[in-house]
């Protein structure tokens, strides 16, 4: 969005806050002088953005900047864009070190992290002296919310929003009071406080709406009617985007209202919006993808409504995307509910539900699906391997997935076996009553289920197709029966193979129900209905399909399947139904004007700096060859020493993997020399080390504080063409040297992985029969 502002200068208004109970050495290098919680979080500074919504805000404050930003981080929370919200009020702050509500807003921004938040509000109490009535009652709330006292959390979200509904009626032609009333209200409802009456919060959201109808409160609107009444909400759904179109989390909102409505082309650009304003901002300000918490949420759910509307593609090259960015232990790794472990799972997902066995056995020994150790992924991932390979008729590829598979199943049995053993053991010993040692044993066991059915269903369903692969079709048979946790289409297609059309055509016509205007079950359940003879239904199916065919990918083959179907009623090849414009979805910007519809790493600033010999090194030096670039704060910052020692051994290993390491220091090259000869190494360091006195690169990659004027450790891989692929900017330095070079060649081999044609795919196995 458009940069309405730039502080060119804010790096020299560094805080100023009270002082901290600090050691007499002070802090630590990198670490803030304010406490512990002002260490995390973004520490470099932010521009007024275009686009954050509607907020008439008044803080006690002589500059007029402090309240322009604090008024967009009330924006960005009404957004749930908590990283940036925090920023703006750490800009609020540098602006006006004594104005109280800052701080508030910068424990509103990390109320999921209750520990930085009440450090944040205690430094709003602090700064009480001389604020308004209303902005002591706002302070004094949250204070009372986040007091670390024995009051259970229940009754501190009673007594908050007591609090909202104080203020709400104290001044009642203020609407931020109503807003957060009325979002209380609805996070309250699964925490003991469920919403009794719904009309009353939509009543608070309507006062807001009347007096300001683009007030970013549409979001709460949402929310609220999401899992009740989702049409409720279809104006909110129109609106939200519109009234904070820098917010990425507003465009998405809608997408929530419109795929409850079925309305899922809707719901696809309303991701799609998001999507691209999150990439442009993360691109544009250097900061990682999952450091913003929802966005993979967004992108995995774009995916999953690209599947419904037919755009396999789109859905496959959006979910690799996923899995290409960058994973640090802190934001994004296939253990985390972020952008690698959901990209990994809708991409197989989308593989194996459109038939594109070939492209799910190539990307098998890619980036993109190689084994991980994680072993419920395994367990999926080896299921959905061997439906490939015995879709392509490799039968003996299929069967090989089976011993892994029950390798597995013993193992969880075993495990659950032991844990049984163990809860029975320790009701013994604790003298419980028969009843109760049965109930511990049936915990234990119902504890261990979900992950010993999960290889049950996966080896059932390979040891169905195995027998039909041997031509054993009462065994088939047999095995069938325990399947019925498989997909129902994947089930009809096994009956079809059976001969059992009746049982087919029943599962085929299940797998539609429920699944309103999703373009897969009905077009493979008319092409099972077509198969069987029944074609007055395979009509009916395929001409429903043709309704909401506009974005199909007709070159799949679970789509060029139906093609004697189209040619029976006479719509050739392509019978796609253009979509009509919608006029109940508002005023829309072109999506490309947004940003980009994929991550991209950004280019890395230019350096020429000297070496301990005055030697001048450059970036272009390495030029067509990767780099790992450490900047540390100089010799006197022992943790930087501890980084560097624990690179100096496994250089070779980054070199081994084709990536040099180079090492950029504020010392002098005196400081530098004193760094090779304390080293404790033999010969010194196994990298060049650069001097940045001025600190004009720090600050050019951002590895630098701008509210405390001060550097920070930072470690980035440079690819061959001079692009960021991975960053770690911190109040301390990077030292896991194993995860960042398995990491760096996962990124660096993403553009080896081989890339595999759009076309559709030749007859599967069982559709063959």
């Amino acid at each position: 969005m458009k940069i309405l502002t730039t502080l060119s200068l804010l790096s020299a208004l560094a805080f100023s806050l009270a002082a901290q109970d600090i050691d007499e050495t002070g802090p630590l290098a990198g670490h803030s002088s304010h406490g512990e919680a002002f260490n995390e979080g973004p520490r470099q500074a932010a521009y007024l953005i275009d686009g954050t919504g509607k907020v008439d805000f008044k803080v006690t404050t002589e500059s007029h900047n402090a309240q322009k930003f604090f008024e967009q981080g009330v924006g960005q929370l009404h957004g749930f864009w908590y990283f940036e919200a925090e920023r703006s009020f750490r800009q609020a702050a540098a602006l006006d070190k004594d104005c109280a509500m800052n701080y508030w807003g910068m424990a509103m921004a990390n109320l999921k992290n209750e520990e930085r938040s009440r450090e944040f509000i205690e430094e709003a109490v602090k700064r009480k002296e001389g604020v308004t009535k209303k902005e002591a009652m706002w302070i004094d709330a949250l204070a009372a919310y986040l007091a670390d006292d024995k009051k259970k959390d229940k009754d501190k979200r009673g007594d908050l929003v007591k609090a909202l509904e104080a203020m709400m009626k104290e001044f009642p032609d203020d609407l931020e009071p109503k807003a957060f009333l009325a979002v209380q209200y609805w996070l309250n409802r699964s925490k003991g406080w469920p919403i009794k009456d719904y009309s009353k919060v939509e009543g608070l959201l309507q006062e807001v709406l009347a007096a300001e109808p683009m007030h970013p409160c549409h979001h709460y609107r949402i929310h609220l009617w999401d899992s009740k009444n989702a049409a409720t909400a279809l104006n909110s759904a129109i609106k939200a985007g519109q009234a904070s179109p820098g917010i990425a989390h507003m465009w998405h909102m809608p997408g929530h209202i419109f795929s409850k409505l079925k309305r899922y082309r809707d719901a696809v650009w309303q991701q799609e919006a998001s999507a691209r304003v999150d990439h442009a901002h993360m691109m544009r300000d250097g900061v990682m993808p999952d450091q913003i918490h929802n966005f993979a949420h967004n992108n995995e759910w774009m995916i999953r409504n690209l599947n419904f509307i037919g755009r396999a593609h789109d859905a496959i090259a959006l979910a690799k995307n996923m899995t290409e960015l960058p994973q640090h232990p802190k934001y994004n790794s296939p253990s985390k509910r972020r952008s690698a472990n959901y990209g990994r799972n809708r991409l197989m997902d989308t593989l194996v539900n459109y038939e594109l066995w070939t492209q799910l056995i190539g990307l098998s020994d890619t980036v993109y699906l190689s084994p991980i150790e994680n072993e419920d992924d395994t367990v999926k991932r080896t299921h959905l391997l061997g439906l490939a390979y015995f879709n392509q008729g490799r039968f003996d590829e299929a069967r090989a997935q089976i011993p892994t598979l029950e390798g597995l199943l013993a193992k969880r049995e075993k495990a659950r076996d032991k844990d049984i053993a163990e809860a029975v053991k320790k009701a013994e010993k604790e003298k419980k009553s028969k009843k109760d040692i049965g109930k511990a044993k049936g915990k234990a066991r119902g504890a261990a289920k979900r992950k010993v059915d999960a290889v049950n269903k996966a080896l059932a369903e390979l040891r169905v197709h195995d027998a039909l692969s041997r031509g054993d079709k009462e065994g088939a048979k047999k095995l069938a029966s325990k399947i019925g946790s498989a997909p129902k289409l994947r089930q009809a297609r096994i009956h079809l193979a059976l001969g059992d059309r009746k049982k087919a055509a029943e599962l085929a016509n299940k797998a539609t129900e429920k699944v309103e205007n999703q373009v897969l079950p009905l077009a493979n359940c008319a092409e099972i209905l077509f198969q069987i003879e029944d074609y007055e239904n395979a009509y009916r199916k395929f001409l429903a399909l043709r309704k909401i065919s506009a974005g199909i990918d007709m070159n799949l083959d679970v789509f060029q399947r139906l093609r004697p179907i189209a040619d029976d009623l006479g719509f050739g090849s392509d019978w796609r139904i253009k979509a009509k414009k919608r006029d109940d979805v508002g005023k829309r910007p072109r999506l490309a004007s947004l940003g980009p519809i994929h991550w991209e790493p950004s280019p890395a600033p230019k350096w020429k700096l000297p070496d301990v010999n005055g030697n001048e090194i450059t970036l272009k030096d390495y030029e067509g060859k990767p780099v790992l670039v450490i900047f540390y704060l100089g010799d006197g910052c022992l943790h930087c020493i501890e980084q560097l020692k624990a690179f100096s051994p496994v250089t070779q290993d980054f070199e081994a993997a084709g990536i040099s390491l180079v090492a950029i220091s504020l010392d002098t090259a005196e400081g530098l020399n004193k760094s090779l000869t304390t080293s404790g190494i033999e010969g010194g360091y196994p990298f060049p080390l650069l001097s940045d006195r001025s600190m004009k690169i720090f600050k050019a990659y951002r590895a630098f504080d701008d509210f405390e004027n001060m550097p920070l450790h930072g470690t980035f891989l440079i690819d061959e063409e001079g692009m960021i692929r991975w960053q770690d900017i911190s109040y301390q330095p990077f030292e896991d040297t194993a995860f960042l070079l398995k990491e760096a060649q996962r990124l660096l081999n993403q553009t080896k992985a081989p890339i595999l044609a759009k076309e559709g795919e030749g007859q599967t196995f069982l559709s063959a029969r």
